[in-house]
């Protein structure tokens, strides 16, 4: 379809294409330079004393950190069901099993309540989840970490930069924080994903696993003027390295972070403006003085609407105009409902949620234009 106005778009500018162009002329493809470069950057970005360490998806980064964490057979890892299924499957990667909490449906983040209902002796960890680009309660949860003696590994897919009591999302107690850095998030080096934590611990261990589990820099290894060809497998890793093209996007991305953030601020604000009066749930601000990253603007159409989600859907795309939706929950989905036994209603409010939701365009290289057709799209469906 002409003029179709998709989803998302990502935002490349002419620095990230000379930086790409500087790595292909330099020889350097896979992880070199421009990879510890925004390793580098991205650190002093969350936080003094932060440690990052740049995969090749936010799915890696997860399974990195609970590894590092410990985290094995037979193990539980709470979550939230609103999510993306990565979230959960790298629980499983490690044998151990995630159970959900439901979430609180004003923000659809993680209820700190319900996750104090499922801990058990075998819970280890709590993965919360930033759902749009708002921050969860993290105070609770890290209060029940602190009572319970378990791991925090925050899911920040959304969630760059988002702050919570003023202090960016990366940079709290938690034990590791994970970035996503997929075509469609706040910023992109089309694939890719960030670990940053505290502990040197844990990013040792991470940098070990990301690379096959050898114990020495494959990047000094290859750059250093003395003989440098020995290494050793320390455990079995993987294969989880960011490359130089895309940290070479990652670089100048980030310079673009809070420009990028305000920009959808604005945006998101003029669709509350436009929407204030249609049979819909607006989507939450951030409270007074913090940073809600927009990743996502979210519209939950009320019973009274004259469509259901499904038809709002189709219509939209009628009329030129790409939507989606943020999640199916995860145990709806045949694996994880089979597995673990579970049927729609154990989350009701993910359930409700999921029935309701609209993901609504909002990229950086929308322009008023295609933001007014948005506006007077949805304005035409819904009164």
């Amino acid at each position: 379809m002409k003029n179709f106005l998709p989803f998302a778009l990502p935002d490349i500018g002419e620095d990230e294409i000379n930086e790409v162009l500087d790595s292909l002329r330099s020889g350097w493809l896979t992880t070199g330079p421009k990879t510890k470069r925004f390793e580098k950057d991205f650190a002093d970005f969350i936080s003094d004393g932060m440690q990052a360490i740049a995969v090749n998806s936010a799915t890696s980064g997860l399974h990195l950190a609970l590894e590092a964490l410990g985290i094995d057979t037979g193990d539980e890892v709470i979550t939230s069901p609103l999510t993306f299924t990565a979230t959960a499957e790298v629980v499983r990667y490690l044998r151990a099993d995630p159970v959900f909490a439901d979430i609180d449906p004003g923000t659809f983040n993680i209820d700190p309540a319900q996750i104090e209902a499922v801990i058990s002796s075998r819970t280890k960890a709590i993965i919360p989840v930033h759902f749009a680009g708002l921050a969860c309660d993290m105070n609770a949860i890290l209060g029940l970490a602190r009572k319970h003696g378990l791991k925090v590994v925050e899911d920040a897919a959304h969630a760059l930069p988002t702050t919570y009591k003023g202090q960016l999302i990366g940079s709290l107690n938690s034990d590791a924080t994970v970035y996503s850095f997929y075509a469609t998030k706040t910023i992109t080096t089309g694939e890719g994903g960030m670990i940053v934590t505290y502990d040197p611990e844990v990013a040792n261990r991470c940098r070990i696993m990301r690379l096959h589990g050898i114990n020495h820099d494959a990047f000094d290894r290859y750059t250093s003027t003395k003989p440098s060809w020995h290494y050793e497998v320390v455990a079995p890793g993987c294969k989880y390295n960011m490359t130089d093209i895309a940290a070479s996007l990652g670089i100048h991305q980030l310079k673009k972070a809070w420009s990028f953030q305000k920009k959808r601020e604005v945006m998101a604000a003029r669709y509350d403006e436009a929407f204030y009066d249609l049979p819909m749930l607006l989507p939450p601000n951030a409270p007074t003085g913090e940073t809600h990253a927009w990743h996502l603007y979210v519209i939950r159409l009320t019973d009274d609407a004259p469509v259901n989600r499904n038809r709002f859907i189709e219509m939209m795309a009628v009329k030129g105009i790409g939507c989606s939706v943020h999640f199916i929950p995860l145990h709806l989905h045949p694996y994880w409902r089979d597995r673990y036994r579970l049927k729609p209603n154990d989350f009701p409010n993910a359930l409700k949620a999921y029935e309701h939701a609209v993901s609504l365009p909002l990229f950086t290289k929308m322009n008023e234009g295609d933001q007014q057709r948005v506006i007077t799209a949805v304005r035409e469906i819904l009164t």
